[in-house]
């Protein structure tokens, strides 16, 4: 579903993504982790055309992204996208956060709109919440309304960008307990987490990137059981202890 081919991205001199090739299959859980400035958010953020890339190429569902004919808007309103501040519109309701998308991107009614909004906020557990605004809400009730509302627009793949990092500890668990229920319906998913746990229970697929690069692409268990790059056991040794 999702391919990165010889990626290659530079910030003026610098370069932040160097020669990086991966796949996504349909139903794949994907979780990139790595130290923080590797490139991790960069790559996600690559795949439905938020950060520009200068080389390389990525095909999602058989769209170029860097094609200058692709629609980029309509490719992202194919792609659920969860940042790591939620990025709810302060001034609308969290029903209004729901609906808003799907009316003026996708062309549903509003009444169509409501009903699919109200269905995932259902599913993430957050009903009784659809009339208060973003404030009103617990970070990990935000993130969720994030979810919820990426859902709501019907995504061949979700994105998460370290979706728990501004969360506090208690917060956390609401959130990827919403995401590995996720993982378990079949969402094709890349996920940038240090929530080992997370990347433990649900993931098939771990990438580790390091200064720009992929240094490791392999299934969970060989990751957890046995990296093979010197890189990898370190920041495995130091982020499991």
């Amino acid at each position: 579903m999702i391919a990165i081919k010889d990626l290659c991205k530079w910030y003026g001199n610098f370069q932040v993504l160097a020669d990086c090739s991966t796949e996504v299959a349909k139903g794949d859980v994907m979780v990139i982790c790595g130290p923080s400035g590797s490139g991790k958010s960069t790559l996600i953020k690559t795949v439905n055309g938020l950060e520009p890339f200068q080389k390389g190429e990525i095909i999602v569902d058989g769209t170029s992204v860097g094609a200058k004919e692709t629609n980029l808007p309509a490719l992202r309103a194919r792609i659920g996208m969860v940042f790591q501040n939620f990025e709810l519109f302060p001034h609308l309701s969290v029903r209004e956060n729901l609906t808003l998308g799907q009316v003026k991107v996708l062309g549903r009614s509003q009444d169509e709109a409501n009903g699919k909004g109200l269905k995932y906020l259902d599913r993430v557990g957050l009903l009784a919440h659809q009339d208060k605004y973003p404030n009103q809400l617990s970070g990990g009730q935000q993130q969720r309304v994030a979810i919820a509302r990426a859902l709501a627009m019907d995504p061949i793949a979700m994105l998460f960008d370290e979706p728990t990092s501004a969360l506090d500890p208690e917060m956390i668990n609401e959130v990827l307990d919403v995401m590995v229920g996720l993982a378990q319906e079949g969402m094709t998913m890349m996920v940038v987490t240090h929530e080992m746990g997370f990347a433990r229970q649900v993931a098939n697929r771990v990438v580790f990137m390091d200064k720009g690069r992929i240094v490791e692409d392999c299934s969970k268990d060989e990751f957890f059981g046995a990296p093979r790059s010197e890189r990898a056991r370190e920041f495995l040794a130091r982020i499991i202890h």
